[in-house]
C-alpha cells in the first residue's frame, strides 16, 4: 500500500485508486504519523513559511514606522530651536515627568534656553518659556502665533469646531460673535455683577446648612460657578440638588482631571494610537460626549421656542444668527458650531474659576493671618450690612492683590493652551515652520524669577507697592495673552472678588488639621493644575 502512496505523489498523474489508498492507509494503520514533521515532533513546512512571512511583514512595518517617525522628527529641523535629541516613535518621552509636566519643561530650558523643540511622541512642538519669550510672541508677533494647536483629549470631541479649538475664519467669526454676545448678555457689565451676587445668595445658605462641620467645598464651589455661566448660556440657573446638573458638574471635573494626569499626558503623546486603545482616556471620552449631548439637548428645546426678537440667552443668539446667514455658504453658524461653541463656554465659564477658588481656599486654611487681613479690609470698606460690590475692589488692595496670588500660585492651565503658527516665521533668530505648534508656557510667566521675587512662595505682596496699595504686573498672565487670550476673564475676575468676599464677610475659615500640616503644593500638574482634596469648617461670623 505504500508503493501506492508513493506513486501517487511522483510526478505523474496519480489514478483514483492510489489517491484512495494514500488516503486511507495511514487511518488505519495508526502506527504511522500523517507527515515526518509531526513523527520529529517539529512544525510543518507550511506553518514555518507563514510564521516566517508574519515576522518579515512585523519588521518591515516597524522599520517603516521608525524611518517615518526619524523623517518626521528631522524635517525642517536644522534651522528650528534647539532641543533634546528625539528617539524614534518615543520622542522626549524618557526626558520628561508625566506627572508635572511644568517643572519638566522647566528643567530642559535650563539646558536649551527659553525657546526650544520638544517631540512629545510623534508630536513636534516648540515650547515657550519665561516672561519674555512669551511677550515677543504672543503680543509682538501676535497674528504669527494666533493658531490654535491641539488639546488631545478635547480635541477628540471637538475636531477643529467650536470657539476655543478653531482656526482661521471660523475661529474669528466664533470669537467675534462670542465676545459681542457675552458682553449683551451683561458680562462685563452691572447685569452680571448682579447674576452673582444673587448667586452667592444661594451659596452662603448651603454653607450655613454645613453647620460648622468639615467638609469637601469641591461641588459646593463648582455649583456656584457653574450656575453664573448657566444663567449667560443657557437662560437660567439650577437647583443644587438637581441630579442632572451635579451629573454634568461630575463629567466635567473628572474629564478635566483625566488631562492633568500622567496618562492624560501620555494622552497627549501618542493620541492617534491611544484613542482607539482601552484605558482611562475612554471614561473621558464618554464624559465629553454626555456633555455634548446635554448641549444638543438644550439647544433643540431652544429651537422649539425660539423667538427671534426675543432672544433669551446665549443659545438663542447662536440660533438667531443662523437665520440671519442661512443664505451664506461661508457662514460658520451651524449646529455643529453651536453646540461646541456653547460647551466650549460653559465648560471654560466652571472649571477655571472654581478649582481657583478651591485651591484660594486651601491657602487661606494655610495662612490664616492673610484671612484675618482679608476680614479687617472687608469690615472697614464693606461691613456686614450690605452685600460686596465690585465698586469695592478698588478700595480693597490687599484682597485684590491675595486674589492675584491664588491665580498667579495656582497656575490653573500651566503651558496654556496650545497656539500654532499660522506661516513660516522667524523668532529669535530660528524659523518655526507653518503649522508647528507652540506651547507658551503661562506657569513660566507666572513663576518667572525675573518678575516675582520670591516665585515659588505664596506672597501677596507680589501685587502690593511699597505704600500697601495694589500694583499691577504685566507678567500676570493666568488668561494668556494676544489674539487668543481668554475672552471670559472680566466674567472670571468678578467671580472671584464677589464670591470671595461674600464667604468671608460671613463666615471664618477652620481647618480640621493644623495649618502647619497643609500641603499646599499641588497633586497634579498637566495640562490642568489641581488642589490636593481637603475638608474645611466655616464658622459664621
Amino acid at each position: 500500500m505504500w508503493i501506492l502512496d508513493s506513486r501517487a505523489f511522483s510526478g505523474r498523474s496519480p489514478d483514483p485508486d492510489c489517491v484512495i489508498g494514500c488516503a486511507i492507509a495511514p487511518a488505519a494503520g495508526r502506527a504511522d504519523s500523517i507527515t515526518d514533521g509531526h513523527r520529529r515532533g517539529g512544525r510543518s513546512q507550511p506553518t514555518m513559511d507563514l510564521l516566517g512571512a508574519v515576522a518579515l511583514v512585523l519588521v518591515i512595518c516597524l522599520s517603516y514606522l521608525l524611518l517615518l517617525s526619524t523623517w518626521r522628527q528631522m524635517q525642517g529641523r536644522g534651522a528650528m530651536p534647539p532641543g533634546p535629541t528625539p528617539l524614534p516613535l518615543l520622542g522626549n518621552l524618557l526626558q520628561v515627568e508625566l506627572r508635572d509636566m511644568r517643572k519638566s519643561l522647566m528643567k530642559i530650558s535650563e539646558r536649551y534656553g527659553p525657546v526650544y523643540t520638544l517631540h512629545l511622541g510623534p508630536r513636534r512642538v516648540v515650547v515657550l518659556c519665561g516672561y519674555q519669550a512669551v511677550k515677543e510672541a504672543l503680543l509682538d508677533q501676535a497674528e504669527d502665533f494666533s493658531g490654535r494647536g491641539e488639546q488631545a483629549t478635547f480635541s477628540w470631541l471637538f475636531e477643529g469646531y467650536g470657539v476655543i479649538f478653531a482656526n482661521g475664519e471660523r475661529a474669528k467669526q466664533l470669537r467675534r460673535f462670542s465676545i459681542t454676545t457675552l458682553r449683551n448678555c451683561g458680562v462685563g457689565k452691572r447685569g452680571i455683577e448682579e447674576r452673582i451676587q444673587e448667586e452667592a445668595h444661594f451659596l452662603l445658605e448651603a454653607l450655613r446648612g454645613t453647620k460648622g462641620l468639615p467638609f469637601d467645598p469641591t461641588y459646593f464651589l463648582s455649583r456656584t460657578v457653574s450656575n453664573v455661566i448657566s444663567s449667560v448660556v443657557f437662560g437660567d440657573r439650577f437647583d443644587y440638588e438637581d441630579k442632572e446638573f451635579i451629573s454634568l458638574l461630575s463629567m466635567m471635573m473628572d474629564s478635566f482631571h483625566f488631562t492633568a494626569t500622567a496618562w492624560g499626558q501620555l494622552y497627549e503623546m501618542f493620541s492617534d494610537t491611544m484613542r482607539y486603545l482601552p484605558g482611562p482616556q475612554r471614561a473621558a471620552f464618554k464624559q465629553l460626549k454626555g456633555l455634548e449631548k446635554f448641549i444638543e439637548r438644550k439647544v433643540k428645546a431652544n429651537q422649539e421656542t425660539l423667538d427671534p426678537s426675543a432672544p433669551r440667552d446665549f443659545i438663542d443668539c447662536f440660533l438667531v444668527k443662523m437665520q440671519q446667514e442661512k443664505e451664506n455658504p461661508s457662514s460658520e453658524f451651524f449646529l455643529k458650531n453651536i453646540v461646541l461653541t456653547t460647551l466650549s463656554v460653559f465648560f471654560a465659564g466652571t472649571e477655571t474659576v472654581s478649582t481657583t477658588l478651591r485651591y484660594g481656599f486651601l491657602i487661606l486654611l494655610k495662612y490664616p493671618e492673610i484671612e484675618e487681613k482679608i476680614h479687617e479690609e472687608i469690615d472697614r470698606v464693606i461691613g456686614r450690612n450690605r452685600a460686596p460690590s465690585m465698586e469695592d475692589r478698588s478700595q480693597m488692595p490687599y484682597t485684590n492683590a491675595v486674589i492675584h496670588e491664588f491665580q498667579r500660585f495656582c497656575d490653573v492651565i500651566p503651558m496654556g493652551l496650545a497656539r500654532r503658527v499660522i506661516r513660516d516665521t522667524q523668532f529669535r533668530g530660528y524659523t518655526i515652520p507653518k503649522g508647528t505648534e507652540v506651547y507658551p508656557m503661562l506657569g513660566s510667566v507666572l513663576y518667572d524669577p525675573t518678575q516675582f521675587s520670591s516665585p515659588d512662595t505664596f506672597d501677596p505682596s507680589h501685587f502690593l507697592d511699597g505704600n500697601g496699595q495694589f500694583k499691577k504686573s504685566d507678567a500676570f498672565v493666568p488668561f494668556s495673552i494676544g489674539k487668543r487670550y481668554c475672552f471670559g476673564e472680566m466674567l472670571a475676575v468678578t467671580e472671584l472678588f464677589l464670591f470671595l468676599t461674600s464667604v468671608l464677610q460671613n463666615f471664618c475659615f477652620r481647618s480640621p488639621v493644623e495649618p502647619k500640616d497643609i500641603d499646599i503644593s499641588p497633586k497634579l500638574v498637566g495640562f490642568a493644575t489641581l488642589p490636593r482634596s481637603y475638608e474645611i469648617c466655616l464658622v459664621p461670623r
